[in-house]
C-alpha cells in the first residue's frame, strides 16, 4: 500500500519574532516537520497551553498547577508527610520543599514535625488554605470546562483513556531523580 506525500508543516512566526531571529518576512513560515506528528512534541505543546488556561482562569489566587495539586493532595489526606506528597506529584524533593516553602509563606499550609521521625514533617492546610481551596476548586472548575469545550463531547475521556494507557504501559519513574 502506497502512502500519500505528506505536505510539510508551517509555523507562523509573529512579526517581532521573525524581526529579532533576523528574518526578513515576518509572513515567512517555519517548517517544523516532523513535529506536529511526535507524540512527544505534541503533548508538551499541549501541556503548554493547558497550563496557560490554567494560570489565568486562576489569575488573581495567584497559584500555579504543581501548587494547586500540592493543596489538593494535602487536604484530601491530611497529615500525609511531605515526602509522600513529592512522590505521590512526582515532584523532586528539592523542588518540594520550596514549593511548601511558598504556600506556607503564604499562610495556606503548615508542617507538623512527624513525632516518630523528627526529620520528617506532616503537611496540613491551614483554616486559610481550607478556605482558599474552595475558591481554587471553583476555578478548577472552570478550567476543566473550558478544556473540555476544546475537546468536543467525548474528547476529555478520550484524551484521560489514552493518557492513563500511556502511564500504565510505559516504565515507570522509579526515583525523584528521573523526575
Amino acid at each position: 500500500m502506497k502512502r500519500a506525500a505528506r505536505r510539510p508543516s508551517r509555523a507562523k512566526v509573529a512579526p517581532a519574532r521573525a524581526a529579532q531571529q533576523g528574518r526578513t518576512s515576518p509572513d515567512a513560515a517555519i517548517d517544523i516537520t516532523p513535529l506536529p506528528d511526535a507524540i512527544g512534541y505534541m503533548l508538551r505543546r499541549a501541556h503548554l497551553v493547558v497550563v496557560k488556561n490554567f494560570m489565568t482562569v486562576c489569575d488573581e489566587l495567584n497559584i500555579r498547577p504543581g501548587q494547586y495539586g500540592i493543596l489538593t493532595v494535602i487536604e484530601n489526606n491530611p497529615g500525609l508527610k511531605q515526602i509522600d506528597v513529592s512522590l505521590a506529584l512526582g515532584i523532586k524533593r528539592t523542588n518540594m520543599v520550596a514549593l511548601i516553602d511558598i504556600l506556607e509563606k503564604r499562610a495556606l499550609v503548615r508542617r507538623v514535625v512527624v513525632r516518630a521521625d523528627r526529620r520528617s514533617y506532616a503537611l496540613h492546610l491551614t483554616p486559610k488554605g481550607k478556605a482558599f481551596m474552595s475558591k481554587l476548586r471553583a476555578r478548577s472548575a472552570q478550567h476543566e470546562e473550558e478544556v473540555s469545550a476544546a475537546l468536543g463531547e467525548n474528547g476529555r475521556a478520550q484524551l484521560l483513556s489514552l493518557l492513563r494507557r500511556l502511564l500504565e504501559r510505559l516504565p515507570p519513574i522509579v526515583s525523584d531523580d528521573e523526575i
